[in-house]
């Protein structure tokens, strides 16, 4: 399973048109445990800068982390 650390985030309240039911959503630069960085949503409770996070599923091609 992959986990990492929340390196930045930000709140998405004027989402593109594919997404707009979904917002407002959290959406966060990961830094990976085994190396590199990746941009994904976040799901269930909101995280903040340095929160330990895992990987919860894959949906449309993108990656849903939670906070661990």
């Amino acid at each position: 399973m992959s986990t990492g650390v929340i390196y930045t985030e930000t709140v998405v309240h004027a989402a593109p048109a594919e997404f707009v039911a979904d917002a407002p959503y959290q959406l966060a630069i990961v830094s990976l445990d085994s190396g590199g960085r990746l941009t994904a949503r976040i799901t269930g409770e909101r995280v903040k800068i340095g929160d330990k996070v895992e990987l919860a599923e894959t949906r449309g091609g993108v990656e849903f982390f939670r906070k661990q």
